[in-house]
């Protein structure tokens, strides 16, 4: 059984319910992004796997294959096989801009929603962050009411006034907007 304050309120010590609230807080994290893979678009899903697909070893490797052969076809190292595209080789060129431009609008699909999924979460660190902020705040205040009743002055500590004042959040935002330009 947890030992309690005066008014009932604060465990002071209870493992059980801190590792409760840990694995809590751990699962939703990992079900943010469960949950941001589940709402994906079909051509979300998609370009996710071709990106995932043409953004590996096999693909290059498929494509010095694929480029070499030809290149050694249209040069006439391969006697067996007539030339039909002779250099400068349009046809490949063609084929090759075709194919960077779709693997570009592919990976911006991809890059897209990678970072809807980052500016929620940037979203979610705020929220946390400031939550973070009010209970270190209470957590200070609290020890500052403990170091009175043992008749330990505090009142002339700068920082622990400074720590006390809330965060000016507009002179952040200013700093940064400075930042970026």
């Amino acid at each position: 059984m947890s030992k309690f304050n005066d008014q009932n309120l604060i465990p002071l010590h209870d493992p059980v319910a801190f590792r409760r609230r840990f694995k809590s807080r751990k699962r939703t994290i990992e079900s943010f992004e469960a949950h941001a893979n589940i709402d994906r678009s079909p051509t979300e899903k998609l370009a996710d796997l071709m990106t995932s697909r043409l953004g590996s070893m096999g693909f290059l490797i498929i494509n010095v294959i694929w480029f070499s052969s030809w290149i050694l076809i249209n040069t006439g190292h391969v006697p067996s096989i007539r030339i039909f595209d002779p250099f400068p080789f349009g046809l490949l060129t063609m084929i090759v801009s075709l194919e960077a431009i779709f693997l570009a609008i592919i990976v911006l699909i991809s890059q897209n929603r990678a970072a809807k999924i980052d500016d929620l979460r940037d979203e979610i660190d705020l929220h946390i962050n400031t939550i973070a902020e009010e209970e270190i705040t209470k957590t200070i205040e609290l020890l500052i009411l403990l170091l009175k009743k043992n008749n330990i002055d505090v009142s002339k500590d700068l920082e622990l006034k400074q720590m006390l004042e809330p965060t000016n959040t507009e002179n952040i935002q200013q700093t940064l907007k400075k930042q970026v330009g």
